[in-house]
C-alpha cells in the first residue's frame, strides 16, 4: 500500500515561526516528504482533521495546493502500476520531483529575469523583476504550480498591492508582467488553458487616466523663440539647453504640433 497525505510539519518551523506545508509519501513503512512551497501558523492549522482551519489566511488557495499536488502523485502511482513497474519512496518522490522541475511559478519568472538579461532590455527586466518580488513578498513562496494562481488568488493579490499603497497603474503593471508569465507557462505546456484564469479577472479594469503634463504649444514658442540679444549667460544656457532637448527628443510627434513649431521658429523639417 502507499499512502499519500498532507501534513503540516512541526519538526522545522521556519524563521517567521510558520511550518512548512509536504505532502508525505509512505510506501513498505518507508516515509519520503515532497515540499507544496508554502507554510501558516500553527494556530492556522487543524492538526486533527488535517487541514487548514477556517480562520485560516488563503485557506482556499492552500486547499487547492493540497490537492493538485495529491492528486498529480497518485496519478503516477497509477502509472507506475498501469506499466507494471518497481517503485519506492524515494524513487516516487524523485520521479514526481523531476517532472516538475520547471514548473513552478518561481522557476518561469527567473528563467524570463535572466532571458531578458541576455538581451539587454534592461528596463523591461527591472518591472517583470519587482513583479516577482512583489508577488513573493505576498505570498512568502513562489515554489507553486501555475494552477495555484485563480481568480480567489489574484483578488487578493489585488486588496494586498493596495493595501501597500500601489497606485492604479501600477497594480496594472503588475498583473499584465503576471498575466504575460502565465501565458509563458501555458506555451510550455506547465498549465492547461482551461485553468487561465485571466478570463475571469479582467486586467484591462486596473488603469487610470494619468493628468496631462505636456506644456502648451504657446509655451514652448515661448522658450524657443526668446529673445537672446540682450540676455545673461545663464538665460541663454537654459534656453539652448531646452531647445535642444526639445528638438532632440522631447517633441510630441503629433502633425498639428510640429507644424507650429517648426514654421514658427524658422527650423527645416527632416
Amino acid at each position: 500500500m502507499t499512502t499519500v497525505e498532507v501534513v503540516c510539519y512541526k519538526y522545522k518551523p521556519l524563521r517567521n515561526g510558520e511550518l512548512p506545508l509536504k505532502i508525505r509519501v509512505t510506501k513498505d513503512r518507508k516515509v519520503r516528504y515532497v515540499s507544496l512551497g508554502v507554510s501558516t501558523k500553527p494556530e492556522h492549522w487543524d492538526f486533527k482533521k488535517n487541514q487548514p482551519k477556517p480562520d485560516c489566511p488563503n485557506r482556499e488557495h492552500i486547499e487547492k495546493l493540497i490537492a493538485n499536488r495529491i492528486s498529480e502523485i497518485k496519478a503516477e502511482i497509477v502509472e507506475l502500476k498501469a506499466e507494471d513497474k518497481e517503485f519506492t519512496a524515494t524513487t516516487l518522490v524523485q520521479s514526481i520531483s523531476k517532472g516538475s522541475k520547471t514548473s513552478t511559478v518561481s522557476d518561469i519568472f527567473l528563467e524570463h529575469i535572466e532571458f531578458l538579461r541576455e538581451m539587454k532590455r534592461t528596463g523591461y527586466l527591472l518591472s517583470i523583476r519587482q513583479t516577482y518580488n512583489s508577488m513573493l513578498k505576498f505570498s512568502g513562496s513562489l515554489d507553486i504550480p501555475f494552477s495555484g494562481i485563480e481568480c480567489g488568488w489574484l483578488k487578493r493579490y489585488e486588496i494586498w498591492l493596495r493595501k501597500q499603497g500601489m497606485s492604479e497603474n501600477t497594480i496594472g503593471i503588475r498583473f499584465r508582467n503576471l498575466r504575460m508569465i502565465y501565458n509563458i507557462a501555458i506555451e510550455k505546456g506547465l498549465v492547461k488553458k482551461e485553468l487561465y484564469p485571466f478570463d475571469s479577472y479582467k486586467v484591462s479594469k486596473l488603469h487610470a487616466d494619468t493628468a496631462k503634463r505636456a506644456i502648451t504649444k504657446e509655451d514652448i514658442l515661448a522658450v524657443l523663440n526668446y529673445p537672446l540679444d540682450k540676455a545673461d549667460f545663464y538665460t541663454k544656457l537654459a534656453v539652448h539647453l531646452f531647445s535642444f532637448s526639445y528638438f532632440m527628443g522631447g517633441i510630441n510627434f503629433g502633425p498639428s504640433r510640429l507644424s507650429g513649431a517648426f514654421v514658427k521658429t524658422g527650423k527645416t523639417e527632416c
